[in-house]
């Protein structure tokens, strides 16, 4: 009677090698709500981040555009011009591809002189910090982003 027993315990283990399809439905439900809760964190994540790339490239701009006009007689350039020494290289918008940023030299007394901008097209969950171009009211709808000489960062 030993030998039968041991021959149905050796049979019932042979048989549990794998998961039930159960099993296997409720470890692909949990990942599928872990990966639903964490994808919008990480897409928002890669938003702010762009945002911020463009931020700093247009302060690197501006930064450019400073070294110009001390070393022309107060003249602002255009962004064809601000080669060597000023730039090796003018960086293009993280948020697009192709996206190319510009100078805008005849801005209002209030913002300064020249204004470098964006092609927009950021999410503008990502600009709610930055104070809307003409107010002083944080961004709720803006999707560009400006640097004004005498103001920083602006959106529009």
């Amino acid at each position: 009677m030993e030998d039968g027993a041991r021959n149905i315990m050796v049979h019932v283990t042979a048989t549990r090698r794998g998961f039930t399809l159960i099993e296997l439905m409720i470890v692909i439900a949990i990942i599928s709500i872990l990966a639903a809760i964490l994808i919008p964190n990480f897409m928002h994540a890669r938003a702010e981040s762009v945002t911020s790339s463009c931020e700093m490239n247009e302060k690197m701009l501006a930064t450019a555009v400073e070294e110009y006009s001390v070393d022309n007689a107060g003249a602002y350039p255009t962004l064809a011009t601000l080669t060597t020494p000023y730039l090796t290289t003018v960086p293009t918008d993280p948020v697009r591809k192709g996206n190319a940023y510009g100078i805008n030299t005849t801005v209002s007394a209030t913002y300064g002189s020249y204004e470098v901008y964006d092609a927009g097209g950021h999410d503008s969950t990502t600009l709610t910090t930055v104070i809307q171009e003409g107010t002083t009211s944080p961004c709720s709808t803006c999707t560009t982003v400006l640097w004004d000489q005498n103001s920083g960062v602006r959106g529009n």
